[in-house]
């Protein structure tokens, strides 16, 4: 133990009393010192003390693509508030335009011991095989809610993606829409393949995109072309994409073209017209996931692998009879 302490003293630059001090979480060491002897302990490979690694498993992972699809900061909002409720501290994690991914996010959640990690709309798969190993081999606490690609073992919580389509599809076609269209995300991408499952229509006027406005956009331009009168989409970005490609075709939506969103993410109500869209029950979902980690970090066993949830059509302005 002696080695140990001089070990440490010597690299942090302290004395070995400072380092007892720390390790016992005495009182009386500047918050800066303590850092350093903390680091010091992480560098030799020493546990830290039981406060401290009590505190850092405190710390959740919110994991999420990007902050400007609107339904991932709704879900963030939900998911801090219930954590920061019981006492646990969310720590937002996103991918961002300069490069940093998931795998550097969960690189660094991993360094800090974090105590768990709610992975939101994100591909589990983007962490990479070494991150990936290390998530398994430390049966960190996680739970996946609308997750990009399939982790077996890993509970999960989803909206039903194949009755949201199912629901909007049946909407357009009671409205006298026979050619109906579906825009999805990236082949490949779970949630998008669910909703394909539940597509009974013509696969001719399916098209895969990025889920951006402009993927939207030039998806619908596509499916216009092929006679397509009713437009189902895989998100509310894409459905806004797929109204401005309706509108560079001269028409109007509804009156010409009617289009299905899904999420109903934030503002979908006062878009011009307002977004007739698939909601998505996000204060049930981030229950469902809080609860789900929770009963992970008590040791208990969660409710199920996977937890599904109901959409609901929620109809405005841009949906209309189709023009005889």
């Amino acid at each position: 133990m002696t080695s140990r302490l001089l070990a440490v003293a010597q690299y942090a630059g302290v004395s070995e009393a400072t380092v007892s001090r720390v390790l016992h979480d005495r009182p009386g060491v500047a918050q800066a010192t303590r850092e350093a002897v903390l680091t010091a302990l992480d560098v030799f490979g020493y546990p830290r003390p039981r406060p401290v690694r009590a505190e850092r498993a405190r710390l959740i992972g919110l994991v999420l693509p990007d902050l400007a699809n609107p339904i991932f900061p709704a879900f963030a909002d939900v998911l801090g508030v219930s954590l920061i409720r019981l006492g646990l501290v969310p720590v937002l994690c996103t991918r961002t335009s300069d490069g940093v991914s998931e795998a550097h996010y969960i690189q660094m959640l991993l360094a800090n011991q974090v105590g768990g990690i709610v992975f939101v709309g994100g591909s589990f798969a983007d962490a990479g095989a070494e991150q990936g190993r290390r998530l398994t081999e430390r049966r960190l606490p996680m739970v996946l809610i609308n997750a990009a690609d399939e982790k077996l073992g890993v509970p999960q919580v989803s909206i039903d993606d194949a009755a949201a389509v199912e629901q909007a599809t049946a909407h357009l076609t009671g409205l006298g829409h026979e050619r109906i269209g579906l825009i999805l995300g990236p082949a490949g991408h779970v949630p998008s393949m669910r909703k394909l499952a539940g597509f009974r229509g013509d696969r001719e006027l399916v098209e895969h995109t990025v889920f951006a406005m402009e993927g939207g956009r030039a998806a619908a331009s596509r499916l216009l072309e092929k006679g397509a009168t009713g437009l189902v989409c895989g998100s509310d970005a894409l459905a806004l994409g797929a109204i401005r490609g309706v509108r560079k075709a001269g028409l109007d939506v509804p009156d010409d073209v009617s289009v299905v969103g899904f999420d109903d993410s934030t503002f979908m109500g006062v878009t011009d017209p307002p977004l007739t869209t698939m909601r998505q029950p996000v204060r049930e979902m981030a229950a469902a996931a809080v609860s789900a980690l929770l009963a992970q970090l008590e040791g208990r066993p969660p409710v199920g692998d996977v937890i599904t949830f109901d959409p609901e059509l929620v109809v405005r302005g841009t949906t209309a009879p189709r023009k005889s």
